[in-house]
């Protein structure tokens, strides 16, 4: 599928003066109205994520055995942040929800339209993959014979894609993961829970910044009898005024000594013992002084930064063996649907499963602790019980969010009594995808489409700013180049549309149907496309690949 067309032109101001009136008046009537659009959606938005918030529970399990904090408490403390109960009341479960306002999982609210209501998409390739969606599933085997609530189609309204994503970073900052104590060669990745404060003057003494030579007073200089300075090595005696020894970068320095001079930039007259400078000598010159860089107790590095490998460095430096950092989040991913192989070629109505081997190293990508893929099928009492029993913070299933058959994840939710968040999202692919929380201070919940480049977009709308906040990481800076060629929206909902950039603008990819994946293989971005598509040269607001944009250093990125 090719990223061609754009939306249609508007209506063309006609010249004179009278006709010149009109179209400025209606100009700015419609430039007011869309202030007043925008204003309404603004508190549309906070309302429903207040509303949202309020019925999320706030406690937090402390079954990790290095926990000691939070996020924000003051340093070495063994202090843990734990969430109230919930104070809001679930809707009732006759009630539909609107946009953005959570809901009972029982409500009429639902995700449910098929991918297929969307405008039809060219004919994806022979190779494409599929996951799990109504037209690929089978009717469930004898095994399910426990109980499947009603999956009848639920009329309800989706909520809007940006509204969604701030609603998941609202919620994950909501629910901060208690912190830990991590030695050294476990921090990389992580935030830091407590600021770094040094612990001693940087460098800790006066070092010598160069190989050469160390004078005390102007010259010549007599070389004085015995072997050099050398980094490790204990204080030295001082040097007398018009003595010089030779020392090694990253030695100490000797009391009473004025500069050091380089060994290319130094004549030794061996025979009389004397050192002569070939160029002028700056007292002070290749010396580092104690303090340079840092002084004891100076902050190096605040309250939500993310440790790389030179905070890993400075810390050791600054006198560290371990950091206060908060825990990476725990994520379980089940895997939905009787049809998927996980082995060989695609035969007799089976296919390959596309998202097991792909989620697991993305999400490690974002910085979270990822259990291997579970696999349980078309089968509700298996997708009921992996729920209910997991123990991480989310927990991220694929497939069966739409209205299908075997489609389950939407009856088990309301059978478990989950708070659905988010019903669906207005944006293509990937709709029917759902945020939700279950009951008893219990995980959060992403449920994914099941074709694979609809996942995708779950993935970067739901799950990517819910670990985001619950990680502490900070949102990454928005930026919009321009888009050198007309881009087909949708007509109501925004569109995600894999892109590659070129120089100072994005490229937008072919093959971007939901059950494909070729397309975003290559890329190194999305582009939001809004509703009604863009013209060519507009800018686009994009969502980078986490392995294109930030941190080839995190740890476990693609193992």
């Amino acid at each position: 599928m090719t990223a061609r067309g754009g939306e249609a032109s508007g209506p063309r101001p006609s010249s004179g003066g009278a006709a010149g009136k009109v179209t400025a008046e209606t100009r700015a009537a419609e430039a007011r109205a869309a202030e007043e659009r925008a204003a309404e959606a603004r508190a549309a938005e906070e309302r429903a994520v207040e509303q949202a918030l309020a019925l999320v529970g706030r406690g937090r399990r402390a079954s990790d055995p290095h926990t000691t904090q939070t996020h924000t408490t003051t340093p070495h403390t063994t202090q843990a942040r734990t969430r109230p109960a919930s104070a809001g009341t679930p809707a009732s479960a006759g009630t539909p929800a609107s946009a953005g306002t959570p809901a009972s999982a029982g409500t009429p609210a639902s995700a449910g339209t098929p991918e297929s209501s969307s405008p039809p998409p060219a004919p994806p390739s022979p190779d494409a993959a599929a996951h799990h969606t109504p037209s690929t599933h089978h009717t469930p085997g004898a095994s399910h014979t426990h109980h499947t609530p009603s999956t009848a189609p639920r009329a309800h309204s989706e909520t809007p894609w940006r509204e969604a994503r701030a609603l998941a970073e609202r919620l994950g900052r909501a629910v901060p993961l208690a912190a830990h104590r991590l030695p050294l060669d476990r921090a990389l990745g992580h935030v830091l829970a407590e600021a770094v404060v040094a612990l001693t003057d940087l460098p800790s003494f006066d070092t010598s910044a160069m190989d050469g030579w160390v004078v005390a007073g102007p010259g010549p200089w007599t070389v004085r009898n015995g072997e050099g300075l050398l980094a490790g090595c204990g204080a030295a005696e001082p040097l007398l005024d018009g003595q010089t020894v030779r020392i090694a970068t990253g030695a100490r320095i000797p009391a009473e000594a004025t500069a050091v001079i380089r060994s290319e930039h130094a004549r030794l007259d061996e025979a009389k013992g004397r050192l002569h400078a070939t160029r002028d000598v700056v007292p002070g010159q290749d010396i580092r002084p104690r303090g340079q860089e840092c002084r004891s107790g100076d902050q190096l590095l605040p309250v939500g930064a993310v440790v790389t490998p030179p905070v890993l460095g400075l810390a050791a430096a600054a006198g560290y063996d371990a950091l206060v950092g908060v825990p990476r989040p725990r994520v379980d991913v089940l895997v939905l649907g009787d049809e998927l192989l996980t082995a060989g070629l695609p035969h007799d109505g089976l296919i390959r499963d596309a998202l097991g081997p792909m989620l697991g190293p993305w999400l490690r990508s974002l910085g979270a602790e990822v259990s291997a893929p579970r696999r349980l099928g078309d089968d509700a009492e298996a997708l009921r019980h992996a729920l209910t029993t997991s123990d991480a913070d989310l927990v991220l299933t694929t497939g069966g969010t739409a209205s299908g058959p075997v489609d389950h994840v939407h009856p088990v939710l309301a059978a478990v009594g989950a708070e659905l968040l988010v019903d669906g999202v207005s944006v293509r692919p990937g709709h029917p995808m759902l945020l939700a929380r279950l009951p008893g201070g219990g995980p959060c919940v992403v449920g994914l489409p099941g074709n694979p480049l609809a996942a995708v977009s779950g993935l970067l709308t739901l799950a990517e700013p819910l670990l985001r906040g619950m990680a502490g990481r900070p949102a990454p800076d928005a930026y919009r180049p321009p888009v050198y060629e007309e881009v087909q929206g949708h007509p109501h909902d925004t569109r995600l549309i894999p892109v590659v950039h070129r120089a100072d603008s994005v490229v937008p990819l072919h093959y971007n149907g939901p059950a494909m994946l070729r397309g975003v293989a290559a890329a190194d971005g999305l582009a939001v496309v809004p509703p009604g598509g863009v013209r060519s040269g507009t800018e686009v607001e994009i969502l980078d690949l986490p392995w294109t944009s930030a941190a080839p250093w995190t740890e476990g990125c693609f193992t």
